[in-house]
């Protein structure tokens, strides 16, 4: 369901965004543990879509760190 994904991939972004900011490693899994109490559905698709977008940066770096020679 395209309305959960969108819904998780914003609450990730945001997520990610204030881990980033506080430092705070913990903030997914808190995330997580909130969603998944009431939906398991989009605890899910949180935890997807960080993955993917932690994956992203990290392959986005190596290729700009190759690109730099």
């Amino acid at each position: 369901m395209a309305l959960t994904e969108d819904m998780a991939d914003e609450i990730a972004q945001l997520a990610l965004a204030d881990e980033k900011r506080s430092g705070d490693e913990t903030i997914i899994a808190q995330v997580a543990e909130i969603l998944g109490a009431s939906s398991q559905t989009l605890q899910k698709a949180f935890l997807t879509s960080d993955r993917v977008r932690r994956a992203e940066r990290r392959a986005r770096e190596l290729l700009a760190t190759r690109a730099k020679g």
